[in-house]
């Protein structure tokens, strides 16, 4: 059959969708590109902020007049189930553990979702760029987040058994691997082991490929950290560090159950910038959390002042449906909200345009992972920093180049 997919949200999704095509492919089923020409659609969806979920809702009203069997798979299968058969009653729901099943349930098989481990199935992969689940779920119950209610507890998969998936993308020409999950820095703590142990391990892959850690919460990474660090050093990682914050307030912090506090945080980067001085940093803010006052927004925008992050995702309070939050007192008005969120912005766009101006004149071996705009290419640095480069030159192969420019979400570069 012909099977369209389309794919919202993370790249834990992202790596979803290359066990779903993997399984879809391995049973003689045709991936395509046009939607009309589908037998099947299957729809990868997210649910973590409302604007997304909005978007999907919007798409899934679209294609049902087009009358073809529709799969709803991704977290709001598993969490939203009455809100998509509202719209698609006959849809076939596949929630995000249960990926494996796919071919069962579209060949209309009596299915009964069994947990298995994601390692355990085919992948497909058609980029330079490949997504690879380390674990399913989380072991928090942060009080704003839906997605550890949709995926489930944590369970990490075997470090034999993502290696031979790593080792799969290599050799179908993949050189940037994702590794992704909820929390990275919680992997191996349900199987006595843990990140820094996997990084050792993947690195000692035989190929020319570069990996990137996906978010780690602050709390595992702690407790954790020097394992990690002492297993960043391997030039194949690349030296990122995505460590959402979501508030420079020690009590907003406490509301939200994340089990650190700020000085944790600084720590970590303090740590990270010691041994890895050029990492990039990335966090996460969350703006506008019920109850939270001036003072504890200044104490967010004091942080980021003080650590100056190379990107900083923000993102307003979205009361999500079954968490402790949306019951939370205190609402901060739209405005407010919105008013917070630009001081953010501004704050970060400057920040981030002036640690870039600082590698102007360095020397970087990229990695070159698309197409840009008007016939440039986009590569990665050893620390990630995306560098445009105004020449069309071979996508998966690495090549020296000096920065020229830098803007404020990228660096421009040309090959020595």
């Amino acid at each position: 059959m012909n099977i369209y997919l389309k794919t919202y949200g993370c790249t834990a999704n992202k790596a979803d969708a290359s066990l779903i095509k993997g399984v879809l492919v391995e049973n003689n089923h045709k991936l395509i590109s046009s939607i009309e020409e589908a037998d099947i659609i299957i729809v990868l969806t997210c649910t973590v902020i409302d604007t997304t979920e909005q978007k999907i809702l919007s798409f899934l009203r679209k294609i049902k007049s087009l009358r073809k069997k529709i799969v709803v798979a991704g977290c709001m299968a598993s969490i939203q189930q009455e809100k998509i058969k509202k719209i698609l009653p006959e849809a076939l729901l596949l929630p995000p553990q249960y990926s494996h099943h796919i071919n069962d349930l579209i060949e209309d098989k009596k299915v009964i979702f069994k947990d298995k481990n994601k390692t355990d199935f085919p992948k497909f992969f058609n980029g330079i760029i490949a997504p690879i689940s380390i674990s399913e779920g989380c072991m928090f119950s942060c009080s704003y987040c839906i997605t550890s209610l949709a995926r489930g507890k944590l369970r990490s998969f075997p470090i034999n058994e993502i290696k031979k998936d790593i080792c799969y993308a290599i050799k179908n020409g993949c050189k940037e691997i994702q590794i992704t999950s909820q929390d990275t820095s919680s992997y191996g703590s349900d199987i006595n082991s843990d990140l820094g142990e996997l990084l050792k391990n993947i690195t000692t892959l035989k190929g020319y490929y570069r990996v990137r850690i996906g978010m780690m919460n602050p709390y595992t990474c702690y407790k954790n950290l020097n394992s990690i660090i002492s297993n960043f050093k391997n030039q194949k990682i690349y030296k990122f560090l995505h460590l959402p914050v979501q508030s420079g307030d020690d009590n907003i912090l406490k509301k939200m159950n994340r089990k650190y506090n700020v000085n944790d945080f600084l720590e970590i980067v303090k740590k990270f910038r010691k041994y890895y001085p050029d990492t990039t940093i990335s966090t996460d803010v969350i703006v506008g959390f019920p109850g939270e006052n001036e003072e504890q927004f200044q104490n967010t925008l004091n942080l980021l002042k003080n650590i100056k992050p190379d990107i900083t995702n923000i993102t307003r309070f979205s009361a999500r449906p079954f968490t402790k939050a949306k019951k939370l007192d205190g609402r901060i008005k739209t405005e407010t909200a919105k008013e917070r969120s630009k001081k953010l912005t501004d704050l970060c766009s400057k920040i981030s345009k002036q640690n870039n101006l600082k590698h102007i004149g360095k020397k970087y071996n990229i990695l070159v992972t698309e197409e840009g705009k008007n016939k440039t290419v986009v590569g990665r640095s050893g620390n990630y920093k995306p560098v445009v480069i105004n020449k069309v030159i071979k996508i998966g192969e690495f090549y020296p180049v000096e920065i020229t420019d830098a803007k404020s979400t990228y660096l421009v570069g040309s090959i020595i």
